[in-house]
C-alpha cells in the first residue's frame, strides 16, 4: 500500500521514479479505508533530502499511510526554501487538536548544544508532551533520541570526542521486540553523531528496555516498557552516499574530531563507491514499526488514543 503525500513534493516524484507506490492526496480521499496517520516533525537543516529518506522506508508498508511534515515554528531553516516550507509544511499550532498513529522526531545539528540552549528546545518540549496523548507511538532519531530520553526520562547525553562516523555491526540485547522482527543476528546502521547515551543508564531506567547495540557505537535503539515510545541513535534512513557527502562537508571545513566514516569507503578509499549494506534493515525496521506497534495495536478511533503516563 502507498504513502499519502501531496504529488508537487519533490519526494513524490523521486519515490515514483524508484518505482515505488505514492498517491497522490487526491486519488486517497476517494478511498474508503482507514488509513494510518503520520507526522515528520523534520529538524534536519536539508528537509528535503530528509523527508524522501524517511518516506521512502515508510512507503515499504503494506498500510496506507497519510502523511503530515512539521516544522519549527521558532526557527526558520536556512537550508530548505521558504516557499517550500509554506506549501509542505505545517506548524505545531495548526495541528496540536489533531491525533496521530505515528510521529518521527528527527535529529538536528545542535548535539553540542545543552538542550536548553538549542533555540526551539521548549517547542520540542511542548510537541513531546503533546505526543503522549495525541500520538499512538513516537519515533525518536539521534539527537531526536537524546532528547526524547532527556525530556521524558533525565537521561544525560555524553558529548565525545570523536564523531561516531560510519556504518557499524549491530546485535540484539532484546531479540523478541516486534521492531526487530525477522532480522539477522547481525544488521549494519550509519551513525553520524557527537554524542551518546550511555547503556548503563538505559538499563538502570526501570521504565526503558535496550533492544539493540553495537559493540563500537554503543546504544542504537531503546523502547519505553509500553513498546509506544521508540528512540533510534543512529541513522538506517541515510541514502548510499550520505555519510560521504558529511565527509567532504566536514573536512572542507577543516573539523578536527570527524575522520574517514568507520567501514563505508572499500579499502578506506573515498574515491570508491560504499557498498549499500544497511538499505534492507532499515525498510524493514520502519515495516514492522508501523505494522507490528502502531497498526496492530493503534485504537481505530483515532482520538481514544490512550495517554502515555511518562
Amino acid at each position: 500500500m502507498p504513502i499519502n503525500i501531496p504529488s508537487g513534493l519533490p519526494a513524490f516524484r523521486v519515490l515514483q521514479s524508484e518505482n515505488i507506490f505514492v498517491m497522490p492526496s487526491e486519488r486517497a480521499l476517494s478511498q474508503d479505508i482507514r488509513p494510518l496517520r503520520a507526522a515528520i516533525f523534520n529538524l534536519m537543516p536539508v528537509k528535503i533530502e530528509t523527508e524522501t529518506q524517511l518516506l521512502r522506508l515508510m512507503s515499504n508498508s503494506p498500510l496506507q499511510v497519510d502523511i503530515t511534515l512539521l516544522r519549527t515554528e521558532t526557527h526558520i531553516s536556512r537550508h530548505t526554501a521558504i516557499e517550500h516550507l509554506d506549501m509542505f509544511y505545517k506548524t505545531f499550532d495548526e495541528i496540536r487538536n489533531e491525533y496521530f498513529d505515528a510521529l518521527i522526531i528527527t535529529g538536528a545539528p545542535v548535539e553540542k548544544y545543552e538542550f536548553e540552549d538549542v533555540t526551539y528546545w521548549n517547542e520540542l518540549c511542548e510537541i513531546m508532551e503533546w505526543s503522549k496523548s495525541h500520538a499512538f507511538s513516537c519515533m525518536h532519531i539521534c539527537w531526536g533520541a537524546f532528547a526524547g530520553l532527556y525530556y521524558h526520562y533525565g537521561i544525560q547525553k555524553r558529548n565525545l570526542e570523536k564523531k561516531m562516523f560510519g556504518v557499524f555491526p549491530h546485535k540484539f540485547a532484546n531479540p523478541n521486540h516486534p521492531m526487530f522482527k525477522s532480522f539477522d543476528d547481525v544488521f549494519y546502521v550509519p551513525h553520524s553523531r557527537h554524542s551518546e547515551v550511555a547503556a548503563e543508564d538505559i538499563r538502570s531506567c526501570p521504565k526503558l528496555t535496550l533492544l539493540a547495540y553495537s559493540d563500537i557505537a554503543g546504544v542504537y535503539a531503546v523502547a519505553d516498557k509500553t513498546g509506544r515510545q521508540i528512540f533510534i541513535t543512529g541513522h538506517g534512513e541515510y541514502d548510499r552516499d550520505t555519510l560521504k557527502k558529511e565527509y567532504l562537508r566536514d573536512k572542507e571545513k577543516g573539523l578536527t574530531d570527524v575522520g574517514l566514516p568507520y567501514n563505508y569507503f572499500p579499502d578506506d578509499d573515498p574515491e570508491k563507491t560504499p557498498p549499500f549494506v544497511w538499505r534492507a534493515a532499515a525498510s524493514l525496521m520502519y515495516s514492522n514499526w508501523l505494522n507490528f506497534v502502531v497498526y496492530q495495536e493503534t485504537p481505530f478511533d483515532i482520538t481514544k488514543i490512550p495517554p502515555l503516563n511518562i
